[in-house]
């Protein structure tokens, strides 16, 4: 590596967070290119959800590109795979790298992404693709997240205060909980825990802080148990866990820019199948697949008909009672489904 060269890749990874982020990531999938890689399914880090459904809804073209932006344990891909031939391609992409260790070998087509799937324009632009076919987003938390205590997704464990789907960037729910003032906390579990009470969780969280640090989630949770109300605890508790969630991995920020780069992606005809688990993501959803933008702003053409780039296909699809028996984390799932014009 010459001098220049080098100069410039320690300019990448010493200026903005995002920047060196993308910058390791671009070296990373170099060095993985010309790798033949095939998905296996790990059952014990996510069981995938509505499978048939999504397959269905992705109407596959055998010799396709499609794009699986949430990889985890690999079912969706593994399932895509099984139905293309030849010449298609199918991205996985995932974030974590404990995803990473889902694929395993020898299947010509796939390529995995270790990357924000907010960054599915860039990659799509490096990896040489103007048009996908189809894309699937597969919104929930995995189980592997939520069972895995030291990731400190779940209150049903004392664990550090981390949160983050990225442990190599990015801020811990433990920086938001010690370091955002008390009205930036209390608008962050309205906005994304649609907490009620949230102005007196924030004020008991900054109380507590000034004692002493909030470094795990059992100690977090020893701040706000008082404040909720013994029959809506462990509901009130979610909320709050998801805010912090949310704010920790910038989540609707990152799904308002993949589906912008999905709806321009996309092929006429080609197909959006979006499988959301709580009403701030399902609206962005639906907002962005009626009228083309996350916002839901109607543009009306020269005689006043709706200037939309994709058309919603069919209703909302939720789970049967047998996936509700077999996968109980699957019971607030909606797969939305649209079509790009």
């Amino acid at each position: 590596m010459t001098s220049k060269t080098t100069g410039m890749w320690r300019f990448l990874c010493t200026f903005t967070p995002q920047i060196r982020t993308f910058a390791m990531q671009v070296k990373s999938n170099k060095a993985n290119d010309n790798k033949n890689q095939t998905v296996k399914t790990a059952g014990s880090y996510h069981v995938p959800v509505m499978l048939d459904e999504c397959m269905e809804a992705l109407d596959i073209r055998p010799g396709g590109v499609y794009v699986d932006v949430t990889f985890g344990g690999g079912g969706h891909s593994r399932a895509i795979m099984s139905r293309l031939k030849g010449g298609a391609r199918l991205f996985g992409f995932d974030q974590d790298a404990d995803a990473e260790r889902n694929i395993g070998q020898a299947a010509e087509g796939f390529t995995f992404v270790r990357s924000n799937f907010r960054y599915l324009a860039n990659w799509m632009r490096y990896y040489g693709v103007d048009h996908i076919d189809g894309l699937l987003a597969d919104l929930g938390v995995s189980s592997h997240h939520l069972d895995e205590a030291e990731r400190g997704f779940s209150f049903r464990y004392d664990a550090p205060l981390d949160m983050r789907m990225n442990k190599r960037a990015g801020m811990t729910a433990a920086d938001i909980v010690n370091g955002c003032d008390e009205e930036r906390l209390a608008d962050i579990l309205y906005m994304y825990g649609e907490m009620k009470n949230s102005r007196r969780v924030a004020a008991a969280i900054a109380a507590a802080r000034q004692r002493a640090s909030i470094k795990t989630t059992g100690e977090l949770t020893s701040v706000v148990e008082p404040l909720m109300r013994r029959e809506r605890e462990k509901k009130d508790m979610a909320r709050l866990f998801q805010a912090l969630r949310i704010e920790a991995n910038q989540e609707m920020d990152a799904l308002k820019e993949m589906l912008a780069a999905a709806t321009r992606l996309l092929a006429p005809g080609g197909r959006l199948a979006v499988i959301t688990y709580h009403s701030l993501e399902d609206r962005i959803v639906k907002n962005c697949m009626k009228t083309g933008n996350a916002e839901g702003r109607t543009e009306k053409d020269f005689y006043g008909r709706c200037n939309t780039p994709l058309r919603m296909t069919g209703k909302v699809t939720v789970p049967s009672e047998d996936e509700l028996a077999r996968n109980p984390r699957s019971r607030s799932a909606k797969l939305r489904i649209a079509e790009k014009l």
